[in-house]
């Protein structure tokens, strides 16, 4: 099984080594609802996603907002629970990361987010 990864291409960093996607409108809407935590090295891809929401959740977390040439436009880092954080104009998808992980990679806003394959 192939999992995808996710690197910063101006550092050369990985973001994630275990990258889910949430494709559908009902991943999309179930999120990481319910799950106690976010593990280090994972992340949760939404596709298509404007903006998102901590709201039910008990941890925080890093949220890249990501144009459709997976630049970042926007970055949001340790959003705490219950609480609703927009895009920006020409978000087109959200990447979902644990806290403290925008720190560890020093990725900021323009960035492009490479996402590559791995055999695992």
């Amino acid at each position: 099984m192939k999992q995808k990864m996710l690197i910063v291409e101006r550092t050369g960093k990985m973001l994630a080594s275990n990258v889910r996607s949430a494709d559908t409108w009902m991943q999309r809407l179930k999120g990481l609802l319910g799950s106690a935590e976010l593990p280090v090295d994972n992340a949760l891809w939404l596709r298509p996603c404007k903006g998102i929401h901590t709201i039910g959740m008990k941890y925080a977390i890093d949220v890249l907002f990501i144009d459709s040439k997976n630049r970042v436009k926007k970055v949001s880092t340790n959003l705490p629970p219950y609480r609703i954080c927009r895009a920006v104009k020409g978000t087109h998808s959200v990447i979902e990361l644990p806290a403290g992980s925008v720190q560890n990679t020093e990725i900021k806003r323009g960035d492009k987010i490479l996402i590559q394959s791995r055999n695992s």
